[in-house]
């Protein structure tokens, strides 16, 4: 509620509250305001004379109208109740301090009251800020009649305020919750989902119903179902993070692609996710892997959560993803160190001798091994530097890479020695592949210039009842014999070439 007063004219001020009765007016337990709004009538009548059409664009092109129309309404009279609301003795101390009353959105709120006049109505209403005298905040709801009779000059308005300060109090709190909720999510540094489980809660229900106890083995004969669960996740919000973290530019594009960033390697967490809701673990933490709609794999600790109140139909559930890809990966290199030889990317001595016993454990009947020796590397070390004898290594590293696949293994186990696990393969096999690493050795020294890429190798296959180590010993005799005629060509090869 909001004015500026004037004396009335005539008549109407002598008698201001003579349109009612004195005691219903002044004994009503709501606060009422007896007003003249006759000037504000006059006011509208020259405007719409002017041709206004669009009163609120012509108040808004000039707020000082608004403040004319304000300053046109006189207050005849407050009841008990609203003296007693407003903290005044009587009628005159709010009439004097009329300025300190209604503060706050003055024009916006008699904006609105005008609007209401305007298209012709004789009530109107309108939420306001006012402060009592002593300059308490009241939050106020006005409702506001023009008394019959008096519809052609508006010369009598009455006024109820009804003080909302509660009310409004209670909507700004949660207005301010809502706000910090909402700040909290939008700018949480994990990955935040809401998402509603209420059609998987129905899925389960169903299964159990009909007599099913065990939900894994369910599961294991009926994989179907666990693609039925994860089509039926309805994602209902999403933070500012997880756009970013899937390179999404909006979450239309984000739930339109729902099944690129859920599949693969999240079937197997999913179902254990749905087996842990069985048993009524409505709390769950699991590693997860999740994709980027660029196809990336992203490694995520995720923190499911049924929220509270939703325990019974799981219609709303949030889900915290950590993206955990860089430690993933760095766990993954540091694997992969602990198994391979930096510098040839073959296999490591560690994983050579686990895997020679994991063979040995399994008591694989055809085995063979084939054992290489670098020829020249030392003296390429201490002629022309360790630099030179790494690169003959990395071009060795290339031949055994190129020349053995699955399910053999190649493994640099010395410093210029190699051997390659073939389990399942036998003699013919082993001789087969070191007629493919010699071919290899050749076509590499075509595209490298200096030293030539030279092994001196030997195989064998396990005899019945022979232990791995013992055929490992047979083609290390081999692998000598051949490096004795190799370096013998050699120094032969010198002596000519003196001769």
């Amino acid at each position: 509620m909001k004015h500026e007063t004037s004396e009335p004219a005539g008549e109407a001020a002598a008698s201001p509250a003579s349109a009612i009765e004195p005691d219903s007016f002044d004994l009503a337990p709501t606060p009422l305001w007896l007003e003249d709004y006759s000037r504000v009538r006059r006011l509208l009548d020259g405007w719409r004379r002017d041709g206004v059409t669009d009163l609120r664009t012509f108040l808004l092109e000039d707020p000082t109208r608004i403040r004319a129309s304000i300053g046109s309404i006189s207050i005849l009279k407050l009841n008990q109740r609203a003296l007693d609301l407003f903290e005044a003795r009587d009628t005159d101390e709010i009439v004097g301090a009329v300025d300190r009353v209604f503060q706050g959105s003055v024009l916006e709120n008699h904006l609105e009251e005008l609007l209401q006049l305007w298209a012709g109505r004789t009530t109107f209403s309108s939420r306001a800020v006012n402060h009592t005298i002593t300059g308490r905040r009241l939050d106020i709801q006005l409702n506001a009649r023009i008394l019959p009779g008096h519809e052609a000059d508006w010369s009598r308005v009455i006024v109820a305020t009804e003080d909302v300060t509660e009310l409004e109090t209670a909507r700004r709190r949660t207005a301010e919750s809502d706000a910090y909720a909402t700040g909290l999510f939008e700018n949480s540094p994990v990955s935040l989902w809401v998402e509603d489980f209420s059609s998987i809660q129905r899925l389960i229900a169903d299964v159990r119903e009909s007599g099913i106890t065990d939900f894994r083995t369910f599961l294991g004969v009926h994989p179907e179902f666990v693609a039925r669960c994860m089509s039926e996740i309805r994602v209902v919000a999403v933070n500012r993070l997880t756009l970013q973290t899937f390179g999404a530019p909006d979450l239309d594009t984000l739930l339109l692609r729902q099944a690129d960033i859920f599949r693969d390697a999240m079937q197997q967490p999913f179902l254990e996710q749905l087996i842990d809701l069985w048993n009524g673990k409505l709390v769950q933490s699991r590693e997860v892997v999740n994709y980027s709609l660029a196809g990336e794999e992203l490694h995520f600790l995720l923190h499911f959560t049924v929220l509270p109140g939703h325990e019974a139909d799981w219609s709303l559930v949030q889900v915290a993803l950590s993206d955990i890809t860089a430690r993933k990966k760095a766990e993954a290199y540091l694997e992969y160190l602990g198994k391979h030889d930096v510098l040839t990317k073959l296999f490591n001595r560690s994983f050579y001798v686990d895997e020679l016993n994991r063979i040995e454990r399994r008591k694989t009947e055809r085995f063979t091994v084939l054992v290489a020796d670098l020829n020249g590397l030392k003296a390429l070390n201490d002629g022309l530097g360790h630099a030179a004898g790494d690169t003959l290594l990395r071009r060795a590293g290339e031949v055994f890479k190129e020349a053995v696949g699955k399910p053999w293994n190649a493994a640099r186990i010395g410093g210029d020695e190699f051997a390659v696990l073939m389990p399942g393969a036998g003699r013919e096999e082993g001789q087969a592949l070191l007629g493919v690493i010699e071919g290899l050795c050749e076509i590499n020294n075509q595209f490298y210039p200096g030293e030539p890429l030279s092994l001196s190798m030997g195989c064998a296959s396990a005899r019945p009842g022979e232990r791995l180590e013992d055929t490992v010993k047979r083609a290390d005799l081999r692998m000598y014999e051949a490096k004795r005629r190799h370096y013998e060509q050699h120094r032969s090869g010198r002596h000519g070439a003196a001769a």
